[in-house]
């Protein structure tokens, strides 16, 4: 029997070189207490950390555009939606998991900035890894079940994206 590769789908944004420019400047700017939550604690940095949209109005052009990904992909008119920034300095990796904790029926990723060799996204599956080199302005839906993680950031620059979880209404 044949291995079968979880299904993922990629997507980019339209005008992303400007939008995105425009929320890693806004996102350099906010200050600790800006982050309402962090979480997903490693080697000293958190994987995760929550934030109103209203900090960087720019995000709203992401996420909205996710959401009509996500309702696309399944067929659903309304999802609720969160989401969350993971910001890997050089030498930072994030740890094999599943967003799979809830009632989530899709997860996303969407690239802010990639600087080259920043690290690639590694989806486990039982028997093949697939490997997806990031873009800025890419998006990568697939599974919440679906186990994967971020290699090293072998560049001396941040790297930036945005984590996304999508359950029912």
């Amino acid at each position: 029997m044949l291995a079968q590769n979880s299904p993922i789908h990629i997507g980019h944004l339209a005008n992303a070189g400007r939008i995105n420019d425009a929320i890693l400047k806004s996102y350099l700017l906010l200050d600790e207490k800006d982050f309402r939550r962090r979480s997903h604690s490693f080697g000293g940095r958190y994987e995760n950390l929550y934030l109103d949209p209203a900090h960087i109005p720019q995000l709203e052009t992401v996420l909205d555009q996710a959401q009509a990904f996500a309702a696309a992909l399944l067929k659903l008119p309304k999802l609720k939606m969160g989401f969350w920034f993971n910001d890997m300095g050089p030498g930072d990796a994030t740890s094999r998991h599943d967003h799979d904790e809830f009632d989530e029926l899709l997860s996303a990723v969407y690239y802010v900035h990639v600087p080259e060799n920043s690290g690639n996204l590694i989806i486990h599956d039982p028997h093949s890894q697939t490997v997806v080199t990031p873009e800025s302005g890419m998006y990568v839906f697939f599974l919440p079940s679906v186990q994967h993680s971020v290699s090293i950031n072998l560049s001396s620059a941040r790297r930036l994206s945005i984590g996304m979880n999508f359950g029912p209404a």
